[in-house]
């Protein structure tokens, strides 16, 4: 994953260059008594000192020792790479990443705490401690979704852009936090609803979208997952078929339901069929309609818990596809015994 200038914006604003300061590389340490031009320098760090390796005389004392801060038993040769504390996070490039913890233990005195306040005054700036605290509320409404890290991480990443751009001035944190993730789940292919970011993070679709339009004109973000994989899917929305893998996990039906179900979906959008619906309310109705054709029951009410809609939606969706089941139903299925028109239940209203 690319951390150099991830999510770049769609009109990007010409900053100009700061001067780089930096040492003199054609300063050279030599030996006053060898003056040779490519001397031998050595650096004894048991006893600290600087020394000429060629005549042995003592050109600095109380030299820093680099090198790791304990002894390694690695069979490779070489130094050490290890050092102390965690792995760099770049995210955090230019902030601090190393913090001071202050124990409560000081007798009943009161002096931790005052500690405490003062270092965390003197921690960081505000901003900082903004970025710090947002990044901890993506990872843990990302764990409370049972999202994986790369999807916090691109989160972060975009949260962190559009806090530099200062994009979403005046919106509530919490919006910006879930339209992150709402986009970060499209990014990496695993879209989550509107209404499933809603339930989690607490915050109303209006805000939601709000924030989601805004930073997708901003980094021209491409539509996702269903612009990528269907090409027949409205720009910017999320396919049913996405949604279909997700939806027969919980349901715990057979793996051959899900390629199945997903090639009616793909027929009846080539066809017209339910045309104007949303992706949801199309993946619940043509799991109802796979299942039936399958011999594998499922019931209206079991779709509708899992799907988040209603039960009368989802048959109205499945009235739909049950009008042109010829149409949909491929014949090689017929012919290898997988599924059988009769199955399929008349419900009041179809045809």
């Amino acid at each position: 994953m690319a951390y150099s200038q991830p999510f770049p914006l769609a009109q990007p604003v010409q900053k100009v260059q700061q001067p780089t300061f930096g040492p003199d590389l054609a300063v050279r340490l030599i030996c006053p008594e060898c003056r040779d031009p490519n001397p031998n320098i050595v650096e004894e760090f048991s006893s600290g000192d600087l020394v000429c390796g060629t005549c042995g005389l003592v050109l600095g004392d109380r030299i820093v020792d680099t090198r790791s801060e304990w002894r390694t038993f690695a069979n490779d040769e070489g130094d050490d790479p290890s050092r102390v504390g965690a792995a760099s996070d770049p995210l955090m490039e230019g902030m601090e990443q190393l913090d001071t913890t202050i124990s409560f233990r000081d007798g009943g005195s009161g002096i931790a705490r005052e500690l405490q306040r003062a270092a965390s005054r003197s921690a960081a700036a505000r901003s900082e401690r903004n970025l710090l605290q947002a990044f901890r509320d993506i990872s843990s409404w990302c764990d409370q979704f049972s999202l994986p890290k790369t999807i916090s991480d691109i989160a972060k990443q975009l949260y962190k852009r559009s806090d530099e751009e200062k994009l979403l001035r005046g919106k509530p944190l919490d919006a910006v936090i879930a339209a992150c993730i709402f986009i970060a789940c499209r990014q990496a292919h695993v879209p989550r609803t509107f209404r499933e970011i809603c339930n989690l993070t607490h915050v109303s679709k209006k805000v939601l979208g709000q924030c989601y339009k805004a930073l997708e004109q901003a980094f021209n973000l491409t539509p996702g997952a269903s612009q990528d994989r269907h090409l027949n899917a409205p720009s910017g929305t999320t396919g049913a078929e996405d949604l279909l893998v997700r939806y027969c996990n919980h349901l715990d039906l057979p793996p051959n339901v899900q390629p199945i179900c997903s090639d009616i979906i793909v027929k009846a959008r080539e066809l017209g069929i339910a045309d104007g619906r949303s992706p949801v309310s199309i993946a619940g109705g043509a799991i109802y309609f796979t299942c039936c054709l399958l011999d594998k029951p499922k019931t209206v009410k079991e779709i509708s818990t899992v799907a988040g809609v209603s039960e009368g939606t989802i048959k109205l969706v499945y009235r739909l596809y049950y009008a042109e089941k010829e149409k949909l139903v491929k014949e090689e299925w017929i012919r290898d015994g997988k599924a059988r028109l009769e199955r399929l239940p008349v419900e009041s209203g179809s045809k």
